[in-house]
């Protein structure tokens, strides 16, 4: 079980290195890593577990920040309806995933993006573009897909896509106006 002392903060020059990509088929090791790597997730967002194991609450994770250099994340992102039931559940384990395509509107987290490998607050708005579409295969189902994704899941899967290059969320914050409006924007609370 991945713990948050398995993970490295921005403090560790690994964080920004560039992440390869990973040879397939793929090998058991890296299949188990990224099964251990999305439980990480499914169990930092349980209650109980995360209380128990001093999780941080997360919806998403590069191999980079477990020390390893491949291009593999996973993510765990829960949609809710008004009455706060989950009404969808977006569980991916990705192997090579890249943005195929994107919108050139932006959109950006209201309160700001964390990173489990960032410990200290980084205020300030993060533009991202408000759909994404994504290649990569996924260990969870054993197949290749293809991810339209909006809003949120946008911005979790760009979060992710980032490490591989060596970028953290508060490389695109303005650094003169942290919390300037970004124009035409879509705004995800």
């Amino acid at each position: 079980m991945l713990l948050m002392k398995d993970i490295i903060d921005d403090h560790d020059k690994r964080i920004r290195d560039i992440s390869l990509p990973v040879e397939m088929p793929l090998s058991k090791e890296d299949e188990q890593l990224l099964l251990d790597m999305h439980e990480f997730l499914v169990n930092s967002q349980d209650e109980d577990i995360s209380k128990k194991y001093h999780l941080r609450p997360a919806v998403g994770i590069a191999a980079v920040q477990l020390g390893i250099m491949k291009r593999m994340c996973a993510i765990h992102v829960l949609d809710f309806d008004n009455e706060g039931n989950i009404k969808k559940v977006n569980d991916y384990a990705l192997v090579n995933p890249k943005i195929i395509s994107y919108t050139e509107k932006k959109a950006y987290l209201k309160d700001g993006e964390g990173c489990l490998s960032v410990n200290e607050e980084r205020d300030g708005f993060v533009p991202r573009y408000a759909k994404v579409t994504v290649k990569g295969y996924d260990v969870l189902t054993h197949s290749d897909v293809t991810i339209v994704a909006r809003g949120f899941l946008s911005i979790c899967l760009q979060h992710e896509l980032d490490h591989f290059d060596g970028k953290l969320f508060y490389d695109h914050i303005n650094k003169e106006f942290p919390k300037a409006p970004i124009p035409n924007a879509m705004i995800i609370e």
